[in-house]
């Protein structure tokens, strides 16, 4: 084959691809830059077959890099990604998951409530805990002074860890629909017993006092947490007119967010735990701390959110790096 000819043959057309790569379209013109589109790839095709890389063949690829643009998109910069991440995908993510919050959040109350009160009415079942003396050392030194046993740095970066950790847990094995489930009667149930022994000894108040400083944001979190997994499992017991597969790679993609996101949380949570909820500060002080942490995220979840999900986002990635998806009816 000789490149010179073909080029000579192609141009024309080869340049009113390039045109249309730059133009506004309509749906003809569309159409039209598929087509070209097309037939320029299998001239380029024909060329690296014949005669490998030539001038003729380098400037078709330039074309067709600036067609597949026009046709696909390209991506958004970094700094653009992130603030869409932070403004609009996942606070759109957190306020879908608010009912579901609050049930989880009201379950879990109910669990610890009734655990707690379970375990205090009965003498029989305070003595399975432990021997009296370990509970009334547990009710008067150990519960307060796991506050302040390591110091305040080291102990909000230990709280931070494990509560991201649990969160991410929750999230990720949410298919299951079994973990997030275990994973708050668990904690439910544990807070219940360690308020059965504050409450036998006469306690409840200073265990509340140091509970709600940190406790109000970071229990919100694995609520939140909890609910994105539950969300996820739904998606795979009942997708709707997609797949299971599509479904849960929706699903999954918009609420990975959630787990990203709730770090961020969680780290705030652990600041407050570290450094108010043990350390010598007027106890209006700490919970109004912990209440503002709460307020703010809150208002991130419920009104940023609000707006973002109102605007059409969902926290799934867009569909540039999500791919297109398969239209369905209904």
């Amino acid at each position: 084959m000789d490149a010179d000819a073909l080029s000579d043959a192609r141009r024309p057309e080869w340049e009113r691809l390039e045109h249309l790569s730059h133009a506004r379209l309509d749906g003809a013109g569309v159409d039209e830059l598929i087509v070209r589109y097309r037939a320029a790839s299998a001239d380029l095709a024909e060329l690296k077959t014949s005669v490998g890389e030539t001038p003729q063949g380098a400037y078709l690829s330039t074309i067709l890099v600036r067609a597949r643009l026009r046709l696909t998109g390209a991506s958004d910069n970094v700094l653009t990604q992130i603030a869409r991440f932070f403004t609009q995908q996942l606070p759109a993510a957190l306020y879908r998951l608010r009912w579901t919050t609050l049930v989880i959040a009201l379950v879990f109350i109910a669990i610890a409530v009734g655990t707690a009160a379970w375990i205090a009415s009965d003498p029989e079942l305070v003595a399975t805990l432990g021997p009296p003396d370990l509970l009334q050392q547990y009710a008067d030194e150990s519960f307060t002074g796991y506050y302040t046993e390591n110091p305040a740095a080291v102990f909000a970066g230990m709280v931070w860890t494990n509560n991201a950790w649990i969160a991410a847990q929750c999230v990720l094995f949410g298919v299951t629909g079994l973990w997030p489930v275990y994973m708050i009667v668990q904690n439910a149930m544990g807070l219940g017993v360690a308020g059965a022994v504050m409450a036998v000894h006469d306690r409840v108040d200073v265990m509340v006092l140091y509970i709600l400083p940190h406790g109000m944001l970071e229990l919100t979190c694995i609520f939140v947490a909890a609910a994105a997994g539950l969300h996820v499992f739904w998606a795979w017991v009942a997708p709707g007119h997609r797949t299971r597969g599509e479904a849960l790679a929706e699903q999954g993609r918009a609420l990975a967010t959630v787990a990203i996101g709730l770090i961020f949380a969680l780290f705030l949570a652990g600041l407050v735990e570290g450094f108010v909820t043990g350390w010598a500060l007027p106890w209006p002080v700490k919970i109004g701390i912990g209440a503002a942490a709460l307020a703010v995220f809150l208002i991130y979840m419920l009104v940023v959110g609000g707006r973002a999900h109102r605007r059409g986002e969902t926290g799934d990635l867009v569909e540039y790096e999500a791919g297109t998806p398969r239209l369905v009816a209904g």
